[in-house]
């Protein structure tokens, strides 16, 4: 059996950690160009508040069901959630 040691499991962290922020931060950035509070846009997703906030804040590692619900909520093509916010 393989184990990862910790220094591939730090690199592996950070490059979860990197698209979940990214992530978060479309989200953010889309939410506050059509004027949605994040209860809003909780609302339009059917999701807790609180769990839009911790996805704006890279915090839980979301479910792509969860992704299409946000999506929907944005009203936008799931594909436009993964366009980055850097240009």
């Amino acid at each position: 059996m393989h184990t990862i040691n910790s220094f591939t499991h730090s690199i592996l962290n950070m490059s979860k950690k990197k698209i979940l922020v990214q992530f978060g931060e479309k989200v953010r950035e889309l939410r506050k160009e059509k004027g949605l509070s994040q209860e809003e846009l909780s609302y339009k997703s059917d999701l807790h508040r609180t769990y839009i906030g911790m996805i704006e804040r890279a915090e839980k590692n979301i479910t792509l069901a969860n992704i299409e619900k946000i999506a929907k909520g944005l009203n936008v093509d799931l594909k436009e959630l993964f366009n980055s916010t850097k240009k």
